[in-house]
Protein backbone atom coordinates (compact mmCIF):
# COMPACT_ATOMS: atom_id res chain seq x y z
CA UNK A 1 0.00 0.00 0.00
CA UNK A 2 1.08 3.60 -0.54
CA UNK A 3 2.82 5.38 2.31
CA UNK A 4 0.52 7.45 4.53
CA UNK A 5 2.55 10.18 6.29
CA UNK A 6 1.49 11.44 9.68
CA UNK A 7 1.27 14.97 8.27
CA UNK A 8 1.41 16.69 4.89
CA UNK A 9 0.72 20.28 3.76
CA UNK A 10 -1.83 21.05 1.06
CA UNK A 11 -0.50 23.60 -1.45
CA UNK A 12 -2.73 24.53 -4.42
CA UNK A 13 -1.60 25.46 -7.92
CA UNK A 14 -2.62 29.10 -7.52
CA UNK A 15 -0.20 29.43 -4.61
CA UNK A 16 2.59 27.79 -6.61
CA UNK A 17 1.97 30.22 -9.47
CA UNK A 18 1.93 33.09 -6.99
CA UNK A 19 5.34 32.06 -5.60
CA UNK A 20 6.70 31.96 -9.15
CA UNK A 21 5.45 35.52 -9.68
CA UNK A 22 7.21 36.65 -6.50
CA UNK A 23 10.45 35.00 -7.59
CA UNK A 24 10.23 36.77 -10.96
CA UNK A 25 9.36 40.11 -9.37
CA UNK A 26 12.87 40.69 -8.08
CA UNK A 27 11.58 41.40 -4.55
CA UNK A 28 11.89 38.30 -2.41
CA UNK A 29 12.81 39.62 1.06
CA UNK A 30 10.24 41.36 3.29
CA UNK A 31 8.07 43.55 1.10
CA UNK A 32 4.54 43.90 -0.27
CA UNK A 33 3.59 40.25 0.22
CA UNK A 34 4.54 40.41 3.90
CA UNK A 35 2.37 43.49 4.36
CA UNK A 36 -0.55 41.78 2.60
CA UNK A 37 -0.16 38.63 4.68
CA UNK A 38 -0.04 40.59 7.93
CA UNK A 39 -3.16 42.49 6.92
CA UNK A 40 -4.97 39.26 5.99
CA UNK A 41 -4.02 37.62 9.29
CA UNK A 42 -5.17 40.71 11.17
CA UNK A 43 -8.53 40.57 9.42
CA UNK A 44 -8.84 36.87 10.26
CA UNK A 45 -8.14 37.73 13.91
CA UNK A 46 -10.99 40.27 13.99
CA UNK A 47 -8.78 43.28 13.35
CA UNK A 48 -5.95 42.55 15.78
CA UNK A 49 -2.50 43.66 14.58
CA UNK A 50 -0.11 40.85 13.58
CA UNK A 51 3.60 40.80 12.74
CA UNK A 52 5.07 37.79 10.96
CA UNK A 53 8.43 36.15 11.68
CA UNK A 54 10.74 33.48 10.36
CA UNK A 55 9.43 31.00 12.95
CA UNK A 56 7.24 30.60 16.01
CA UNK A 57 10.44 30.14 17.99
CA UNK A 58 11.55 33.63 16.99
CA UNK A 59 8.08 34.94 17.79
CA UNK A 60 8.12 33.43 21.29
CA UNK A 61 11.57 34.80 22.07
CA UNK A 62 10.66 38.28 20.84
CA UNK A 63 7.40 38.17 22.81
CA UNK A 64 9.35 37.37 25.98
CA UNK A 65 11.69 40.29 25.40
CA UNK A 66 8.82 42.66 24.65
CA UNK A 67 7.09 41.53 27.85
CA UNK A 68 10.15 42.50 29.86
CA UNK A 69 11.22 38.96 30.78
CA UNK A 70 14.90 39.03 31.78
CA UNK A 71 17.50 37.33 33.95
CA UNK A 72 15.63 38.15 37.13
CA UNK A 73 12.43 36.54 35.83
CA UNK A 74 10.66 33.22 36.09
CA UNK A 75 8.22 32.00 33.44
CA UNK A 76 5.72 29.21 34.13
CA UNK A 77 5.13 26.70 31.33
CA UNK A 78 3.93 23.11 30.85
CA UNK A 79 6.50 20.35 31.27
CA UNK A 80 5.34 18.74 28.00
CA UNK A 81 5.70 20.65 24.74
CA UNK A 82 8.16 21.05 21.89
CA UNK A 83 11.61 22.00 23.23
CA UNK A 84 11.36 25.54 21.82
CA UNK A 85 8.78 26.48 24.45
CA UNK A 86 11.36 26.09 27.22
CA UNK A 87 14.44 26.98 25.19
CA UNK A 88 13.30 30.52 24.39
CA UNK A 89 12.87 31.24 28.10
CA UNK A 90 16.39 30.05 28.80
CA UNK A 91 17.73 32.02 25.82
CA UNK A 92 16.53 35.33 27.27
CA UNK A 93 18.21 34.39 30.55
CA UNK A 94 15.05 33.69 32.54
CA UNK A 95 14.21 30.58 34.55
CA UNK A 96 11.70 28.11 33.07
CA UNK A 97 9.37 26.89 35.82
CA UNK A 98 7.70 23.68 34.72
CA UNK A 99 4.31 22.46 35.92
CA UNK A 100 2.52 19.26 35.03
CA UNK A 101 -0.12 18.86 32.33
CA UNK A 102 -3.56 17.25 32.23
CA UNK A 103 -3.34 13.68 30.94
CA UNK A 104 -6.29 14.00 28.54
CA UNK A 105 -6.07 17.57 27.24
CA UNK A 106 -2.22 17.66 27.42
CA UNK A 107 -2.62 21.33 28.35
CA UNK A 108 -1.00 23.01 31.34
CA UNK A 109 -2.75 22.07 34.60
CA UNK A 110 -4.00 25.39 35.89
CA UNK A 111 -4.41 23.91 39.38
CA UNK A 112 -0.62 23.66 39.51
CA UNK A 113 0.05 27.10 38.07
CA UNK A 114 -0.90 29.19 41.08
CA UNK A 115 1.21 27.00 43.38
CA UNK A 116 4.23 27.66 41.16
CA UNK A 117 3.96 31.48 41.24
CA UNK A 118 6.70 33.27 43.21
CA UNK A 119 7.69 36.95 43.55
CA UNK A 120 10.05 36.38 40.57
CA UNK A 121 7.30 35.12 38.25
CA UNK A 122 6.94 37.51 35.33
CA UNK A 123 4.86 35.57 32.82
CA UNK A 124 2.76 32.50 32.06
CA UNK A 125 3.40 30.60 28.82
CA UNK A 126 0.54 28.15 28.16
CA UNK A 127 0.53 25.87 25.10
CA UNK A 128 -2.73 25.16 23.26
CA UNK A 129 -1.75 21.56 22.67
CA UNK A 130 -2.89 20.07 19.34
CA UNK A 131 -5.13 23.13 18.87
CA UNK A 132 -7.23 22.52 22.00
CA UNK A 133 -7.38 25.88 23.80
CA UNK A 134 -6.41 26.18 27.43
CA UNK A 135 -9.27 27.41 29.66
CA UNK A 136 -8.78 31.04 28.68
CA UNK A 137 -11.14 32.50 31.25
CA UNK A 138 -9.36 30.86 34.13
CA UNK A 139 -5.90 31.45 32.66
CA UNK A 140 -6.40 35.20 32.38
CA UNK A 141 -8.06 35.38 35.78
CA UNK A 142 -4.90 33.90 37.29
CA UNK A 143 -2.71 36.28 35.29
CA UNK A 144 -4.71 39.33 36.32
CA UNK A 145 -4.83 38.29 39.95
CA UNK A 146 -1.03 38.04 40.07
CA UNK A 147 -0.29 40.84 37.57
CA UNK A 148 1.47 38.53 35.14
CA UNK A 149 1.99 38.72 31.40
CA UNK A 150 0.66 35.89 29.24
CA UNK A 151 2.57 34.70 26.21
CA UNK A 152 0.41 32.11 24.47
CA UNK A 153 2.29 29.42 22.60
CA UNK A 154 -0.38 29.00 19.95
CA UNK A 155 1.91 27.16 17.52
CA UNK A 156 -0.76 24.47 17.16
CA UNK A 157 -3.76 26.77 17.34
CA UNK A 158 -4.14 28.90 14.23
CA UNK A 159 -7.87 28.70 13.54
CA UNK A 160 -8.75 27.49 17.05
CA UNK A 161 -11.24 29.55 19.03
CA UNK A 162 -12.49 30.14 22.56
CA UNK A 163 -16.02 31.31 23.20
CA UNK A 164 -16.51 31.92 19.48
CA UNK A 165 -13.46 34.19 19.21
CA UNK A 166 -10.33 33.10 17.35
CA UNK A 167 -7.25 32.43 19.45
CA UNK A 168 -5.08 35.51 18.89
CA UNK A 169 -8.00 37.91 18.49
CA UNK A 170 -7.85 38.68 22.21
CA UNK A 171 -5.50 38.16 25.13
CA UNK A 172 -1.93 39.35 25.61
CA UNK A 173 0.89 38.24 23.28
CA UNK A 174 -0.09 35.28 21.08
CA UNK A 175 2.44 33.40 18.93
CA UNK A 176 1.64 31.16 15.95
CA UNK A 177 3.62 28.72 13.81
CA UNK A 178 3.43 28.19 10.05
CA UNK A 179 5.84 25.24 9.85
CA UNK A 180 4.93 22.67 7.15
CA UNK A 181 3.32 20.37 9.73
CA UNK A 182 0.98 23.09 11.05
CA UNK A 183 -2.61 23.79 9.99
CA UNK A 184 -1.39 26.33 7.43
CA UNK A 185 2.19 26.80 6.30
CA UNK A 186 4.59 29.41 4.94
CA UNK A 187 7.34 26.72 4.74
CA UNK A 188 8.98 28.14 7.87
CA UNK A 189 7.32 31.03 9.67
CA UNK A 190 5.49 32.39 12.66
CA UNK A 191 3.62 35.43 13.91
CA UNK A 192 2.82 37.51 16.98
CA UNK A 193 -0.61 39.02 17.56
CA UNK A 194 -0.91 41.84 20.07
CA UNK A 195 -3.35 44.58 20.95
CA UNK A 196 -0.70 47.02 22.23
CA UNK A 197 0.44 49.58 19.62
CA UNK A 198 3.58 50.46 21.56
CA UNK A 199 4.62 46.84 21.85
CA UNK A 200 3.90 46.37 18.16
CA UNK A 201 6.73 48.82 17.44
CA UNK A 202 9.03 46.91 19.81
CA UNK A 203 8.19 43.67 18.01
CA UNK A 204 9.15 45.28 14.69
CA UNK A 205 12.44 46.49 16.13
CA UNK A 206 13.33 43.14 17.68
CA UNK A 207 12.67 41.27 14.43
CA UNK A 208 14.90 43.58 12.34
CA UNK A 209 18.12 44.70 14.02
CA UNK A 210 16.49 47.12 16.47
CA UNK A 211 16.06 49.64 13.66
CA UNK A 212 13.43 52.34 13.75
CA UNK A 213 12.81 55.24 11.38
CA UNK A 214 11.32 58.63 12.02
CA UNK A 215 8.90 60.49 9.73
CA UNK A 216 11.83 61.90 7.71
CA UNK A 217 13.35 58.46 7.13
CA UNK A 218 16.20 58.90 9.58
CA UNK A 219 17.42 55.58 10.98
CA UNK A 220 18.21 54.81 14.60
CA UNK A 221 19.00 51.57 16.43
CA UNK A 222 16.99 51.66 19.63
CA UNK A 223 17.82 48.15 20.93
CA UNK A 224 20.08 45.22 19.94
CA UNK A 225 17.51 43.41 17.81
CA UNK A 226 18.04 40.31 15.76
CA UNK A 227 16.80 39.26 12.34
CA UNK A 228 13.55 37.36 12.11
CA UNK A 229 11.71 39.04 9.25
CA UNK A 230 9.68 36.80 6.91
CA UNK A 231 10.40 36.71 3.19
CA UNK A 232 7.87 37.69 0.53
CA UNK A 233 8.12 34.14 -0.86
CA UNK A 234 6.93 32.68 2.43
CA UNK A 235 4.28 35.37 2.84
CA UNK A 236 2.86 34.59 -0.60
CA UNK A 237 2.46 30.95 0.42
CA UNK A 238 0.67 32.13 3.56
CA UNK A 239 -1.65 34.29 1.48
CA UNK A 240 -2.57 31.22 -0.54
CA UNK A 241 -3.08 29.10 2.56
CA UNK A 242 -5.12 31.44 4.76
CA UNK A 243 -8.37 31.36 2.73
CA UNK A 244 -8.38 27.57 3.12
CA UNK A 245 -7.72 27.53 6.87
CA UNK A 246 -11.30 27.15 8.06
CA UNK A 247 -11.91 24.42 5.49
CA UNK A 248 -8.71 22.64 6.47
CA UNK A 249 -9.73 22.72 10.13
CA UNK A 250 -13.26 21.54 9.40
CA UNK A 251 -11.74 18.56 7.62
CA UNK A 252 -9.42 17.91 10.57
CA UNK A 253 -12.42 17.88 12.92
CA UNK A 254 -14.20 15.38 10.66
CA UNK A 255 -11.15 13.10 10.59
CA UNK A 256 -10.63 13.38 14.35
CA UNK A 257 -14.28 12.44 14.94
CA UNK A 258 -13.77 9.36 12.77
CA UNK A 259 -10.70 8.41 14.81
CA UNK A 260 -12.57 8.84 18.08
CA UNK A 261 -15.45 6.69 16.85
CA UNK A 262 -13.26 3.95 15.35
CA UNK A 263 -10.91 3.69 18.33
CA UNK A 264 -13.45 4.12 21.13
CA UNK A 265 -13.52 0.40 22.01
CA UNK A 266 -9.84 -0.39 21.48
CA UNK A 267 -8.38 -1.56 24.78
CA UNK A 268 -5.09 -0.08 25.88
CA UNK A 269 -5.57 3.35 24.30
CA UNK A 270 -6.21 6.63 26.10
CA UNK A 271 -7.75 8.88 23.47
CA UNK A 272 -7.16 12.64 23.43
CA UNK A 273 -9.81 14.96 24.84
CA UNK A 274 -12.34 16.29 22.35
CA UNK A 275 -12.92 20.01 22.42
CA UNK A 276 -15.85 21.88 20.93
CA UNK A 277 -15.93 23.44 17.45
CA UNK A 278 -13.07 25.69 18.53
CA UNK A 279 -10.66 22.74 18.54
CA UNK A 280 -8.61 22.85 15.32
CA UNK A 281 -7.15 19.34 15.79
CA UNK A 282 -3.58 20.03 14.79
CA UNK A 283 -2.70 16.45 15.80
CA UNK A 284 -4.36 13.24 16.92
CA UNK A 285 -2.15 11.68 19.58
CA UNK A 286 -3.53 8.85 21.75
CA UNK A 287 -1.56 7.24 24.55
CA UNK A 288 -0.56 3.61 24.51
CA UNK A 289 -1.34 2.34 28.01
CA UNK A 290 1.83 0.29 28.13
CA UNK A 291 1.09 -1.33 31.49
CA UNK A 292 -1.98 -2.92 29.90
CA UNK A 293 -0.34 -3.87 26.61
CA UNK A 294 2.14 -6.60 25.75
CA UNK A 295 4.01 -4.32 23.38
CA UNK A 296 6.51 -1.48 23.57
CA UNK A 297 5.96 1.86 21.89
CA UNK A 298 8.84 1.20 19.50
CA UNK A 299 7.28 -2.13 18.52
CA UNK A 300 3.99 -0.33 17.85
CA UNK A 301 5.74 2.33 15.74
CA UNK A 302 7.60 -0.35 13.78
CA UNK A 303 4.34 -2.21 13.21
CA UNK A 304 2.79 0.93 11.74
CA UNK A 305 5.83 1.55 9.56
CA UNK A 306 5.67 -2.04 8.32
CA UNK A 307 2.16 -1.16 7.12
CA UNK A 308 3.42 2.01 5.38
CA UNK A 309 1.84 4.33 7.96
CA UNK A 310 3.83 7.21 9.42
CA UNK A 311 3.57 8.07 13.11
CA UNK A 312 5.20 10.66 15.35
CA UNK A 313 5.92 11.25 19.04
CA UNK A 314 4.66 14.54 20.52
CA UNK A 315 6.39 15.19 22.87
CA UNK A 316 9.08 14.01 25.30
CA UNK A 317 8.84 15.66 28.71
CA UNK A 318 11.10 18.71 28.51
CA UNK A 319 12.41 18.61 32.08
CA UNK A 320 14.10 15.28 31.33
CA UNK A 321 16.30 16.68 28.57
CA UNK A 322 19.92 16.86 29.70
CA UNK A 323 20.01 20.68 29.78
CA UNK A 324 17.00 20.92 32.09
CA UNK A 325 18.17 18.04 34.25
CA UNK A 326 21.25 20.15 34.94
CA UNK A 327 18.89 22.82 36.29
CA UNK A 328 17.77 20.35 38.96
CA UNK A 329 14.95 18.33 37.39
CA UNK A 330 14.62 14.55 37.49
CA UNK A 331 12.25 11.69 36.80
CA UNK A 332 9.10 11.77 38.90
CA UNK A 333 8.83 15.57 39.00
CA UNK A 334 5.89 15.78 36.58
CA UNK A 335 4.23 12.35 36.24
CA UNK A 336 1.65 13.17 33.55
CA UNK A 337 4.18 14.88 31.28
CA UNK A 338 6.52 11.93 31.72
CA UNK A 339 3.83 9.38 30.94
CA UNK A 340 2.84 11.26 27.80
CA UNK A 341 6.51 11.41 26.84
CA UNK A 342 6.83 7.63 27.22
CA UNK A 343 3.51 6.53 25.73
CA UNK A 344 2.20 9.04 23.21
CA UNK A 345 1.98 8.28 19.49
CA UNK A 346 0.77 10.68 16.80
CA UNK A 347 -1.39 9.18 14.08
CA UNK A 348 -1.81 10.64 10.58
CA UNK A 349 -4.06 13.69 10.40
CA UNK A 350 -4.09 16.25 7.58
CA UNK A 351 -6.72 17.72 5.23
CA UNK A 352 -5.88 15.62 2.17
CA UNK A 353 -6.76 12.43 4.05
CA UNK A 354 -10.14 10.78 3.68
CA UNK A 355 -12.24 8.59 5.99
CA UNK A 356 -10.89 5.46 4.30
CA UNK A 357 -7.39 6.53 5.35
CA UNK A 358 -8.56 6.86 8.95
CA UNK A 359 -10.13 3.41 8.79
CA UNK A 360 -6.87 2.00 7.39
CA UNK A 361 -4.94 3.49 10.31
CA UNK A 362 -7.46 2.25 12.86
CA UNK A 363 -7.42 -1.27 11.38
CA UNK A 364 -3.63 -1.26 11.72
CA UNK A 365 -3.83 -0.04 15.33
CA UNK A 366 -6.33 -2.77 16.23
CA UNK A 367 -4.24 -5.46 14.55
CA UNK A 368 -0.98 -4.42 16.23
CA UNK A 369 -2.62 -4.13 19.66
CA UNK A 370 -4.53 -7.37 19.20
CA UNK A 371 -7.88 -5.68 19.68
CA UNK A 372 -10.80 -7.01 17.59
CA UNK A 373 -13.14 -4.71 15.67
CA UNK A 374 -16.30 -4.33 17.77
Amino acid sequence: MTFLPFTQPSIDEDTIRGVTEVLRSGWMASGPQVLKFEAALGTYLHGRPVRVMTSATAALEIALRVAGVDRESEVILPAMSFAATANVIARVGAKPVFVDVDLRTRNIDLDHVERAITPATRALMPVHFAGLPVDMNRLYQIAQRHRLRVIEDAAHAIGSSWGGRPIGSFGDLVCFSFHPNKNITTIEGGAIATGDAGELQLIEQHRFHGIRKDADGNVDVALPGGKANMSDVSARIGLGQLPHLDGFNARRRELAAAYLANLATVEGLLLPAKGDEGHSWHMFAPLLCLQELRITRQEFIQGMRDRNIGVGVHYPAMHLFSYYRRLGHDEGDFPNAERIGRETVTLPLYPAMNIADVERVCDAVRHILGSPHR
